[in-house]
């Protein structure tokens, strides 16, 4: 292992705004489950999550935007979170956190209706049709996040991936879900877009917006399984 990212490793292992739980694949409900607000947070404010939050600067900037709000950054590279994870300490923000975990087992961590919000920023695409369920804005993820979204609470995705974006609004339709905002091009054609979408960027974004491709966004609502 490289030694910078040894180093990285070793300082997330004791960031008091970082969990890790001991095992990777857990198979019971984690001690936090249901109580981010009273033990982690200790306020009663929303808690939005960011899946895939890679370096963690997006969750970053979500939590500068909104101070009302908790943020949480789901990514299982710890050394990738260790960027987000150590400004936010810096800067002594008390609204975010980071869960090292893969996004398949995120209904082990949060209760039923204990978060309030998604945001999917650039997400691998998984285009192979076999690893659609892998995919963020999936059926599949859609029954996951319903088990602790609180009703009609918005999901939003960030993607330079044109084939995910299209694939996703197939979802919002096929599952009957509620479509808020939709455009391909989301810098130029942005319509009634909250200003805070186009202002914080990922250090990926930047760089594709320099080699001028487009950056599609969504918004969308989740609501329970209708019976059948």
């Amino acid at each position: 292992m490289p030694k910078n990212k040894h180093r990285k490793f070793a300082e997330i292992n004791i960031f008091p705004n970082v969990v890790q739980p001991e095992y990777k694949f857990p198979v019971s409900d984690y001690g936090l489950k249901g109580k981010w607000n009273e033990q982690f947070f200790y306020n009663n404010n929303p808690i939005v999550l960011e899946i895939g939050c890679g370096k963690g600067e997006y969750t970053v900037g979500l939590a500068r935007a909104y101070p009302h709000l908790n943020f949480i950054g789901i990514d299982i590279k710890g050394n990738r979170m260790h960027t987000g994870a150590k400004t936010a300490l810096e800067e002594g923000m008390a609204n975010v956190g980071f869960l090292r975990v893969q996004a398949e087992h995120l209904t082990c961590f949060f209760a039923s209706n204990e978060v309030e919000g998604i945001w999917i920023t650039f997400p691998d695409p998984q285009p192979n049709k076999p690893r659609e369920k892998k995919r963020l804005t999936s059926p599949a993820f859609l029954e996951r996040y319903r088990q602790f979204l609180k009703p009609g609470c918005p999901v939003y995705l960030k993607t330079d991936n044109r084939p995910l974006y299209d694939y996703t609004l197939e979802v919002i339709q096929n599952q009957n879900l509620s479509l808020v905002h939709a455009t391909s091009d989301l810098y130029n054609q942005p319509g009634k877009v909250d200003p805070m979408v186009l202002s914080i960027q990922t250090y990926y974004e930047s760089k594709f917006l320099e080699k001028g491709e487009m950056i599609c966004f969504l918004e969308y609502g989740i609501f329970p399984a209708q019976p059948v």
